[in-house]
C-alpha cells in the first residue's frame, strides 16, 4: 500500500497537491514535517504528524524532522488569536535537544537512504543577515500573496492584530522548504491542515526561485467526537514526557476515550492493519463494556511512547485503583515510582512520629489529612461502609491507625467510595 493510500484509509488525509501521489508512487523521495520547539516536550497533538512520518518511512521514503530553532524564535501565527512570547536561545536549544530525543523513539534515524534525518533551521538562519534575507527571500513572495492567506486574514480581523515579526513567519517557513528542497532533495512537505498556507508558500518560493517543483500533503486536525480539542484534559495537555504526564495518566487518557473516538484514533495512532482493526472493533462491539478497542489503543501507544515496562506499571496501577489489584506491587517500588504510580491522586503528608502512639481514624481522615472536610462526614461514610484503608473496608469509628498499618513503612492508601483514592505519606 502506498503512503497516500495508507493515510487515506486511516482517515488522516486532508489536502494533497496535484501530482504528489504520482510522485510518491514512482520515486523514493525525502519529505519533511516541522516541529515547533516552544516547549521541551511534544504532546499527543503532535502524534498525528509523528505517525505521518512513520508511514512515510514505512512506505520506503526518507522522513526529515525539522526542529524549528529559528522559527521558534518567531512564533507561527497560523490560526492563533494572539502573539506568543518569544524564547531566548538557551531555552530554545534545550527544547530542541529534548524534542530530538522524543522523536528518536518513533523513527529510525541513521545514514541510510531510508533512514530518518533531523535538521534544525537555526543552522541555516543563524548567519543569514536581515538585508540578505529581504533581498534574496522577500522579493520572491508579494505582500498581496501573503495577506491572502486565511491565517493572516483572521489575525488582521481580530482584536490583537499581527506584528511584522509574525507576518514574516511564512517567508521563513517557505525558505525552509526551499533550503531542504535544494540541499536535501526534500520534494514534499507535510503537516496539519492549518499549515497548508505556509507549505504552499514554500512550494511557490521553489518555483519562483529555481523554477522547481515541490509537493504538499496535509492531515486532518484531530478532534474529539464531542467537538472538544484533542489532547486537552481538565488538567491541561497530555505530554509525551513522562515527567510531565506520567505513563499511568497517559494510558488512562487513551483508555477513557469514547467508543467513537477510540475507533477513530486506533486507526490513526497505531500501525495495526485494516484486518487487525476490523477484528478488534468487531470483538469490541460484541461486548462494549469490556472496552476492547480502548485497551488495544492504550497499550499500543503507551508502549510506543514509553516502554513495555511503563505500560505494565500503568496496568498494575489501574488494576489497583479501579479493580481488584493487590498491594503487593507497591511493596516493590521505590519512593519515586510510588509517586509516579499515584500521579494525579490527591496526596497528604503526616508526621510519622504521631503514628507511634496511633491516630484515631476520624482524626486521620479529617484533621491530619483532607480526605474528608469534617469528622462528621468521615464518620457517616465510614459507618456506611464507604471507606477502605489499604484495600480493607473500615467500619469502626474508634479504630486507631499506627505504624503497623503503613505500606513500605511510609504509605497509607485511602479509598473513599468506589473510585476516589488518596495517598497519605508518613515522613
Amino acid at each position: 500500500m502506498s503512503f497516500v493510500e495508507e493515510l487515506r484509509w486511516r482517515g488522516m488525509l486532508q489536502d494533497i497537491m496535484p501530482g504528489t501521489e504520482e510522485l510518491l508512487t514512482k520515486e523514493k523521495v525525502a519529505g519533511y514535517i516541522g516541529f515547533d520547539p516552544t516547549g521541551d516536550s511534544l504532546h499527543v497533538g503532535h502524534l498525528t504528524q509523528i505517525m505521518t512520518l512513520i508511514h512515510f518511512q514505512n512506505a520506503g521514503h526518507k522522513p526529515v524532522a525539522l526542529v524549528g530553532g529559528a522559527t521558534g524564535m518567531i512564533g507561527d501565527p497560523s490560526f492563533k488569536s494572539a502573539e506568543r512570547n518569544l524564547l531566548d536561545e538557551t531555552t530554545l536549544n534545550h527544547n530542541v535537544a529534548c524534542l530530538k530525543n522524543q522523536l528518536a523513539k518513533f523513527l529510525n534515524f541513521g545514514e541510510g537512504e531510508n533512514d530518518a534525518k533531523m535538521v534544525n533551521n537555526y543552522d541555516w538562519f543563524k548567519d543569514f543577515n536581515f538585508l540578505d534575507f529581504i533581498r534574496d527571500v522577500g522579493k520572491l513572495i508579494t505582500v498581496n500573496y501573503m495577506m491572502s492567506k486565511d491565517s493572516v486574514k483572521k489575525r488582521l480581523e481580530g482584536d490583537n492584530g499581527l506584528s511584522f515579526t509574525e507576518f514574516t513567519y511564512q517567508l521563513i517557513q517557505g525558505y525552509d522548504f526551499y533550503y531542504l528542497w535544494k540541499h536535501h532533495n526534500c520534494k514534499v512537505q507535510m503537516g496539519g491542515s492549518d499549515q497548508w498556507g505556509n507549505i504552499v508558500t514554500g512550494s511557490e518560493m521553489i518555483r519562483r526561485q529555481d523554477q522547481g517543483t515541490a509537493f504538499a500533503v496535509t492531515t486532518q486536525l484531530i478532534k474529539k467526537s464531542d467537538g472538544q480539542k484533542f489532547g486537552k484534559t481538565e488538567s491541561g495537555a497530555v505530554w509525551l514526557d513522562p515527567k510531565k504526564t506520567s505513563p499511568f495518566k497517559y494510558y488512562q487518557f487513551w483508555l477513557n476515550a469514547t467508543d467513537d473516538d477510540a475507533k477513530n484514533w486506533i486507526k490513526i495512532f497505531t500501525l495495526k492493519s485494516k484486518d487487525e482493526l476490523d477484528a478488534i472493533i468487531a470483538e469490541h462491539d460484541t461486548a462494549p463494556h469490556l472496552r476492547v478497542v480502548q485497551k488495544a489503543l492504550a497499550k499500543d501507544i503507551t508502549i510506543r511512547t514509553h516502554s513495555l515496562e511503563a505500560y505494565e506499571m500503568a496496568i498494575k496501577t489501574s488494576e489497583f485503583l479501579f479493580g481488584n489489584g493487590s498491594l503487593e506491587f507497591l511493596t516493590s517500588l521505590d519512593h519515586e515510582a510510588v509517586l509516579d504510580a499515584f500521579d494525579g491522586v490527591p496526596q497528604f503528608t503526616i508526621d510519622k512520629n504521631e503514628l507511634i502512639e496511633g491516630i484515631n481514624i476520624l482524626d486521620l481522615l479529617a484533621l491530619k489529612s483532607q480526605v474528608f472536610s469534617s469528622k462528621g462526614e468521615a464518620k457517616k461514610m465510614l459507618t456506611g461502609g464507604g471507606v477502605s484503608l489499604n484495600k480493607e473496608k473500615l467500619n469502626n469509628v474508634e479504630q486507631i491507625i499506627d505504624a503497623t498499618n503503613l505500606i513500605n513503612e511510609k504509605y497509607l492508601v485511602v479509598q473513599k467510595g468506589k473510585k476516589n483514592y488518596f495517598l497519605i505519606i508518613a515522613e
